[in-house]
């Protein structure tokens, strides 16, 4: 069977389109986009430290997956327990995540020579000289001791809270008595989790060679124990379900809703166990009865638990372990030197913007100018993920301090980011700006800022659309496209795109942008039915779509629709695919293509032809039911022509060329990969030198 879960077939006749098998699963076709980031930490033509990076990204996925994507499938079970689909997908998806880890940890230990010869060496801690023990329990008295909590469970003691994602030392201890009980030692998180092996006074020629934390920890527990016999230790590490539901329906205040869901979180059931090979069946079983866990949760490695750890060593500063260091362009008419004030630049013409390629700066240098510029009255910007230390954030703090009207719509429900999201708006809130929490029952995605400007006797909006976050941070390191637009058509649309997110607005059409879940879906449909219509007309018929998942049920019927009708199709999709290319009768004429490599492949672009009339939309949302039906997210149209080609004609053409990074889907779901085809095209790696494009300046 493949990793889909689904056996290739041929099939004699064309089959419904309603068919199940035309469609994938959707867990297993994310735990196949795994596979596809374990890939790059196999592929010995990246650089050891990036391909180190890729590991530890494919461990801290498998524990957002199981967090989430797992935690969902559990609580579907435990509500309907006869529904035997889900305790078969259960069992495929624990199939599959085992051969994965398995793979995974096979890949570290073929990495560990690598990095020793590059002097980054992990040491078993029996393998120490005397010197370096000495040293190293001296460290462990002066930096570990002092943080560490022993939690013992016994009867007048109730088994200690074991953390989400917490790595841990189940240990067994025999008092004087000769009675043995179990106790509970977290590994700090605080602390560096791979620990230099440094002697004091004595040069080390080199990186001194590293220990594991919990090896550290382990071999020092008489200290945390004293006049107790340590009998075994042995590490173990807990994912709880962190996909809590916000009942806004019953709230009276979201931000305090949020914040309380934040702390249950915390508290949620066990959804998977990680522990050694070889851990003794009585602490098994202890573990086992006291975190309420089914058998088939736990999960078995042969090394370190946690190998997403490794970003430690990611980390380190040797650049010729690392991938090249880049530096983005900015085009002149937008560099802070420049002598023209960007809202002349924006009145002349729209400027679209390749992250991490082309330099994220001046997104912020337009909002830094908009808070200083005595002629702007208001600023209104959506927030998903900001990061930390936010320039952005900075900026509408100045704005205020302006005397601007400062709007922010700041979306609590981001998963993950929700206590950072809430120590932004209390920020912002308490500068005196106007922040808005979201919608009741939609997250709200998209990626908009409106600047109002008075001009004369005029008012002038300027827009920013984008597909990535407003963070500087992970605008290095996604790949994104960002538009500057004065259209007063879209400006329009913003604006009242604003007024249905922060008040309250029966707005069912807008005149520009696509907007989830107002009409963006019909809007799609539309426009590929529109792509059937040239083909049956012998117009031929042109779709291409990057998204970063597809999805939904009903956009894949229509394109395998639109491929039967003789509509070429190029899907570009970096992660969940359940659509199934190349069946006979069905979709023959849709090539999917799975891109990863050194940026994480974040923009979405939807490309109809349109008999030569080419359409290009880009923005914020995937082909998922979830995103055009439960979140605020916007398309936005790029009309300029000379816009227009270049993201058909520089980006997509490059990424549709792509042979190095580029995985091609089968029709049972598993991916091929041709790396070493000739000549190698790197669509990363060309657009980090961009062809002469007028007025640009590095």
């Amino acid at each position: 069977m493949s990793s889909t879960g689904i056996e290739p077939q041929l099939l004699d006749s064309t089959p419904s389109l309603n068919d199940a098998s035309l469609y994938l699963d959707r867990e297993l076709s994310l735990l196949s986009f795994q596979r596809r980031v374990l890939e790059e930490a196999q592929d010995q033509e990246n650089p050891l430290l990036e391909r180190v990076k890729f590991l530890s990204i494919v461990f801290s996925n498998l524990d957002e997956f199981f967090m989430v994507r797992v935690a969902v499938l559990k609580q579907k079970f435990a509500s309907n327990l006869k529904d035997g689909s889900v305790t078969e997908q259960l069992e495929r998806i624990r199939g599959d995540v085992r051969a994965l880890v398995a793979e995974a940890y096979r890949t570290w230990r073929e990495m560990q020579p690598g990095l020793a010869q590059a002097g980054i060496e992990i040491r078993a801690y029996s393998n120490l000289t005397n010197r370096e023990r000495s040293a190293m329990e001296a460290y462990f008295r002066q930096v570990v001791y002092p943080v560490l909590t022993p939690l013992a469970f016994d009867p007048g003691r109730p088994f200690p809270h074991i953390s989400n994602l917490s790595l841990n030392l189940a240990v067994t201890v025999r008092d004087k008595k000769g009675v043995a009980r179990f106790a509970r030692v977290k590994i700090p998180d605080t602390l560096p989790q791979l620990v230099p092996v440094v002697i004091p006074d004595q040069p080390t020629g080199g990186r001194p060679p590293l220990i594991w934390l919990e090896e550290l920890i382990s071999e020092n527990l008489p200290l945390l124990f004293p006049g107790l016999e340590v009998i075994e230790a042995y590490p173990f590490h807990v994912t709880r379900d962190a996909e809590v539901a916000i009942q806004e329906l019953e709230s009276d205040d979201l931000l305090e809703t949020v914040e309380e869901a934040v702390w249950q979180r915390r508290f949620r059931a066990v959804v998977r166990l990680q522990v050694s090979r070889g851990i003794p069946g009585h602490i098994m079983e202890t573990l086992i009865e006291n975190l309420g866990l089914d058998e088939r949760d736990v999960y078995y490695v042969d090394g370190p638990l946690d190998l997403s750890r490794l970003r430690q060593l990611a980390g380190f500063d040797r650049p010729e372990l690392k991938d090249p260091p880049f530096l983005p362009h900015t085009p002149a008419d937008l560099h802070p030197k420049s002598e023209e004030d960007i809202f002349a630049v924006l009145r002349r013409e729209d400027v679209l913007l390749h992250h991490p390629f082309d330099s994220f700066q001046p997104v912020v240098e337009f909002l830094r100018r908009a808070a200083s510029d005595p002629d702007v009255l208001a600023i209104k910007i959506t927030l998903y993920r900001v990061g930390r230390n936010s320039p952005i954030v900075e900026t509408l703090v100045n704005a205020i301090e302006n005397g601007k009207q400062v709007a922010v719509l700041v979306e609590l429900k981001a998963r993950f980011d929700e206590e950072s999201n809430i120590e932004w708006a209390r920020a912002l809130e308490a500068e005196g700006v106007h922040v808005v929490y979201g919608l009741v029952g939609l997250k709200v995605h998209s990626k908009v800022a409106l600047v109002v400007r008075r001009e004369g006797e005029a008012i002038r909006r300027y827009v920013h659309l984008g597909t990535g976050n407003y963070n500087p941070i992970t605008a290095r390191l996604y790949t994104d496209l960002s538009l500057f637009t004065a259209d007063e058509q879209i400006g329009a649309d913003v604006t009242d795109l604003f007024n249905y997110v922060t008040g309250y607005s029966a707005k069912n059409e807008f005149r520009k942008l696509l907007v989830a879940p107002i009409d963006m879906r019909q809007k799609l449909e539309e426009l590929i039915r529109r792509e059937i219509e040239h083909a049956a007309r012998g117009a031929g018929g042109r779709l291409i779509f990057k998204v970063n998942a597809l999805e939904d049920p009903g956009i894949i019927r229509l394109l395998y629709q639109a491929s039967q009708a003789g509509v070429r199709v190029d899907l570009l999709v970096r992660g969940i695919c359940c659509l199934r290319p190349g069946v006979e009768g069905v979709s023959e004429n849709i090539r999917v293509t799975s891109i990863v490599g050194r940026f994480l492949e974040h923009s979405r672009i939807y490309y109809f032809n349109n008999g030569g009339r080419e359409e290009i939309y880009l923005g914020s949302a995937d082909l998922m039911d979830r995103n055009l039906n439960h979140r605020v997210e916007v398309l936005f149209p790029v009309e300029n022509k000379k816009l227009i080609s270049r993201v058909k004609d520089e980006i997509l053409a490059k990424y549709l060329a792509d042979n190095r990074n580029a995985r091609y889907m089968l029709p049972d779901g598993t991916f091929t990969w041709n790396k070493n085809a000739e000549p190698p095209v790197d669509s990363q790696a060309q657009f980090l030198i961009p062809p002469p494009r007028t007025g640009v300046v590095v």
